[in-house]
């Protein structure tokens, strides 16, 4: 990947578009992990003691049968271990581009275990999915129609597996979301050079050949929808609306121009067509400690920034960004500072750096030191966590999310939840795969009576 490098042309001051020439730009974000070829993958796939007991099979939560689908690949079905990936995961493109596996099904491979040096199952996984989507052939088809309709909001992971598993069992599914464009955190939330290529709308048109699934964009929850009337005109709704709401900066100056959402910022360069029209500080400092944190960040840089620093309150033991992500942010020139807590953003009406104080993290919880410092910045990204948007009045709510059981199921009637907005979930894409597709499951079950 070409590193982020300062302009040719006189140095832009503030925030400012095209601070890299096009070509730059295209070479930092292409493709960040280019896919296996097939002689790689047979390499790959032979480094698999295709264990009977796999631990990497209970570390995945869409409970994948990694062995399968490797030993399937080693012997030249490729479409068929798509398949054997597809049936438990319908996401596992995205997934084998977005997912944790280091700290997932690689961490738990018996080969990590004995040599330190995992199978590479999502670059397997990536390998077998792209073969397969490649044909342009979609490997499930429709049980017969059941005459039911599922009102699912939410056309991000954990709703768009729900959709398409009531599809497939002969449900009709009308997919419901705010936004313009149909994908949630797949197409407006990840990083772009993890999914360049316009892969995220490739994979949901791809998944809406199954049939059976009407999308609408531009429908709110709680403005163009109400629950009342989704539980009236359908026969069950599932929930899978994210987290809309970001948690507020809790430091003086906070709304000064150049303080935004870190989730917006990513949101505006994933949408962008022309990457050189997506503005820029030259000195950007991101509040945080998680994967949102290091996306912000590392896009910054590569977008032209000649800093980048992630500020994150707590010891690095404790981001929740995997160490694999923040040891790649770092090879593009990000700093990371812990242990040290926003107190005020200075400027005259916009950020000119932010001041930290020092903070010590105890068995009594977080201190703030008397010890400062300030960095400088002109553009500070905010991403210290998101929260539920407008949840519908009568839902019962844990820890500030959608309560549910075992099955999705909220407190209110034939009202299920999944992803983000559910509690007790783990914020990854492959967990709202997994809870929409039981969701699904349970749905089905409950309709057809059983």
């Amino acid at each position: 990947m070409t590193p982020a490098h300062p302009a040719t042309s006189p140095r832009k001051p503030g925030i400012a578009p095209g601070r890299l020439a096009p070509e730059a730009l295209a070479a930092n974000f292409a493709d960040v992990a280019p896919p296996l070829d097939a002689h790689e993958a047979l390499v790959a796939a032979d480094r698999c003691y295709f264990c009977h007991d796999a631990p990497c099979i209970a570390a995945c939560p869409t409970e994948i049968d990694i062995p399968l689908f490797i030993r399937q690949i080693a012997t030249g079905a490729t479409e068929a271990a798509a398949r054997t990936i597809l049936s438990q995961n319908i996401l596992g493109g995205m997934c084998a581009r977005v997912c944790p596996t280091e700290t997932l099904c690689e961490q738990a491979c018996v080969r990590e275990a004995a040599e330190g040096a995992p199978v590479r199952i999502g670059a397997l996984q990536r390998f077998a999915t792209d073969a397969l989507m490649a044909t342009g052939a979609h490997p499930f088809s429709r049980a017969e129609p059941t005459g039911k309709r599922v009102a699912v909001v939410g056309a991000g992971p954990a709703g768009l597996a729900c959709a398409h598993r009531l599809a497939m069992l002969g449900h009709d599914a009308t997919l419901y979301d705010a936004r313009p464009k149909a994908g949630g955190l797949n197409e407006y939330g990840i990083a772009a050079y993890k999914t360049p290529d316009g892969f995220a709308q490739a994979e949901l048109d791809w998944l809406l050949k199954i049939g059976g699934i009407t999308v609408e964009t531009g429908k709110r929850l709680g403005a163009e929808l109400s629950l009342k009337a989704l539980r009236r005109d359908f026969d069950a709704v599932f929930l899978g609306i994210g987290l809309g709401g970001v948690n507020a900066l809790k430091a003086a100056g906070a709304k000064k121009d150049g303080v935004r959402p870190a989730v917006d910022f990513i949101a505006e360069l994933r949408q962008a067509e022309d990457l050189a029209a997506v503005p820029v500080g030259r000195r950007v400092v991101v509040i945080g400690g998680g994967m949102t944190a290091i996306d912000a960040a590392a896009q910054a840089k590569l977008l032209g920034a000649e800093e980048a620093t992630i500020v994150y309150r707590r010891g690095p033991e404790r981001m929740s960004a995997s160490r694999e992500e923040q040891e790649h942010a770092k090879s593009l020139g990000v700093r990371i500072v812990t242990n040290a807590v926003p107190k005020r953003i200075k400027g005259k009406g916009a950020a000119q750096a932010v001041e930290f104080a020092y903070a010590q993290d105890g068995p009594g919880g977080l201190t703030e030191t008397d010890e400062t410092f300030a960095l400088a910045a002109d553009l500070v990204l905010s991403a210290i966590g998101q929260t539920l948007d407008g949840a519908p009045k009568g839902l019962k709510l844990d820890g500030g999310k959608i309560a549910v059981d075992g099955r999705g199921r909220t407190s209110l009637k034939g009202v299920w939840a999944g992803g983000d907005c559910a509690a007790g979930g783990e914020d990854l894409t492959v967990t709202a795969v997994a809870q929409g597709r039981d969701a699904a499951m349970d749905i089905h079950e409950t309709l057809s009576g059983r």
